[in-house]
């Protein structure tokens, strides 16, 4: 699985890097990005919820 953060509708509101800190940050301009790909197993969940709970959809994961 990897993970992708759309920066064109991402709004930095932290959910992620909160939910699933291994995977996302928040990068320098505010917005997050995915930073381990792909995304290790103990991971994926979290990656998961992250996505699912995304307030604008901007994450993405495929296998």
């Amino acid at each position: 699985m990897n993970a992708k953060v759309d920066k064109n509708v991402c709004i930095g509101c932290g959910l992620c890097t909160s939910t699933c800190p291994n995977i996302f940050q928040l990068e320098d301009d505010g917005l997050a990005a995915a930073y381990t790909n792909p995304v290790p197993a103990a991971d994926q969940d979290s990656a998961q919820d992250a996505c699912d709970n995304c307030p604008v959809g901007a994450i993405s994961l495929d296998d």
